[in-house]
């Protein structure tokens, strides 16, 4: 497998039900963003949905490359973690290639 020159990111808009729990799911997310060099560009602050619904928190995560953002997600780590994640939250998740 070729690996990606280009970066990699996630995109997520949440929303949570219950931000106390949801602090469980920050917790465990945390052991597969290091071990996959995860660097946060945008983590929850001000935002502005000029378009519609955005959820009540937005993440950009950026990876190395595409396939390190892939493995990261995939990853039992961060398997673990979203089962927490979606017993507080809904979300949208994308995973893009940068240019």
């Amino acid at each position: 497998m070729t690996v990606s020159t280009k970066k990699g990111y996630w995109i997520a808009m949440v929303d949570i039900a219950d931000p106390e729990g949801y602090k469980k799911y920050i917790e465990a997310n945390a052991k597969a963003f290091e071990k996959y060099g995860a660097k946060f560009l945008a983590r929850g602050g001000q935002h502005t949905a000029p378009e519609g619904p955005a959820g009540d928190r937005q993440v950009i995560i950026e990876f190395s490359s595409y396939e390190q953002a892939l493995a990261c997600y995939n990853s039992p780590e961060y398997q673990h973690a979203l089962g927490i994640r979606r017993d507080y939250s809904t979300a949208k998740l994308s995973i893009i290639e940068g240019v």
